[in-house]
């Protein structure tokens, strides 16, 4: 099963603004803008140019981000990433060549808060 579906494409010559909700997988391989963009599972393409604040399942970065993934499976950066924002993930994969500014939050899903668990952990007699 591919991790995204063909059918669900901005295309290299395309632009789309405002908001966008899909059921199931996208690839962008041309331009997003927007204030949100709630995907399953999202393919920023090498030429794809996105400036939003995502909430996915998963997400794989090739291309151009300003803004903000929360995702609640993982993120992978390819070595043509460019990002400048946050990330929130459970799993983060960072491959070499990234470019990335901002902040990262890597956390166990139903984790409670990641500052209490390792206060509590470090309160703990090993």
């Amino acid at each position: 099963m591919a991790l995204y579906d063909e059918k669900n494409l901005i295309g290299p010559k395309s632009f789309f603004q405002g908001r966008l909700h899909v059921n199931g997988s996208l690839r962008i391989e041309g331009r997003f803008e927007g204030p949100d963009l709630e995907v399953e599972n999202l393919v920023i393409g090498r030429h794809g140019r996105v400036k939003t604040k995502i909430r996915a399942g998963s997400c794989i970065v090739e291309g151009v981000l300003i803004g903000s993934i929360d995702a609640t499976v993982r993120v992978i950066l390819t070595p043509t990433a460019r990002i400048l924002g946050d990330i929130s993930t459970p799993e983060l994969i960072i491959q070499n060549g990234v470019v990335f500014e901002g902040g990262c939050s890597i956390k166990a899903i139903g984790e409670k808060s990641t500052r209490q668990t390792l206060e509590q952990l470090y309160a703990t007699d090993g």
